[in-house]
């Protein structure tokens, strides 16, 4: 089944809401090339791929900054980390999933990778949730650092009823700029039937992060000491050291989860 292309209209008012809450937005972009990318090998050989989709602004010599590839290989010394540019301008075509599945994921299958992590900071965490909403489990494991869950308002009815309780309401035909977050949230309401997503699923935020009241309708979605909040902001500088601390609490590659 193709999944479904959320049209501009959609990104637009993605872009409206994030910008009137404060959320990081990716650095633009030009849809019309390929994902910008850069391969940080490991030392020996590598048995898995952690894919990085960036925070507002950031483009690869900002994430080479960040420290988020020697944290990731700290934990994890047997994986390359592929730094990407999946800008705004990607969400704007409305195909931001779809590219990253084309030109990222399913390349780094074929080159041999046993494990494929995606690592997704604000933004990105929220990327990170569309990729997982449209290509389910494809990704062995989610990193998310603060992402943007949402408007205010959503997020505020989904704590007021507990999201076991909450109704999404009927399923739409099409995923349209009035329905996205809604049905984001439908996704991740069905993570509390699957054990095995929400078991390679970690998110950490800092306590003074602008977007931490919302964290915590998804945080009880997932094993409690899969959530990390440390002191801090919302900046590089707390999630960094914060992947390294998941990755290496996620332990060794479940390599016995893929056939060869």
């Amino acid at each position: 089944m193709t999944p479904s292309r959320p049209g501009a209209g959609l990104l637009l008012l993605l872009f409206v809401a994030t910008a009137m809450l404060g959320a990081c937005l990716p650095g633009g972009g030009d849809a019309r090339a390929p994902i910008p990318q850069a391969l940080v090998p490991a030392d020996g050989p590598a048995s898995r791929l952690v894919v990085v989709l960036p925070g507002r602004g950031d483009d690869i010599a900002a994430l080479r900054a960040s420290g988020i590839a020697p944290a990731v290989q700290a934990a994890w010394p047997d994986a390359d980390v592929m730094l990407t540019g999946l800008g705004f301008a990607y969400y704007m075509q409305g195909r931001a999933p779809q590219r990253l599945h084309q030109e990222v994921i399913g390349p780094a299958r074929q080159r041999g990778y046993r494990e494929v992590w995606l690592v997704g900071a604000s933004m990105g965490g929220m990327g990170s949730l569309m990729y997982d909403r449209a290509y389910p489990g494809e990704a062995d494991g989610l990193i998310l650092l603060a992402p943007y869950l949402g408007k205010r308002s959503l997020i505020d009815e989904i704590r007021a009823a507990g999201l076991a309780r909450w109704q999404p309401g009927p399923a739409p035909a099409e995923v349209d700029a009035d329905n996205y977050q809604r049905e984001l949230w439908r996704h991740l309401q069905s993570w509390q039937h699957d054990a095995g997503r929400t078991g390679s699923v970690w998110l950490g935020y800092g306590a003074q992060d602008r977007l931490a009241g919302a964290m915590p309708p998804l945080a009880e979605l997932l094993p409690e000491d899969h959530v990390v909040v440390v002191e801090g902001g919302h900046a590089w500088k707390v999630w960094s050291p914060l992947t390294q601390r998941m990755l290496a609490a996620a332990g060794p590659a479940r390599l016995d989860q893929r056939s060869p």
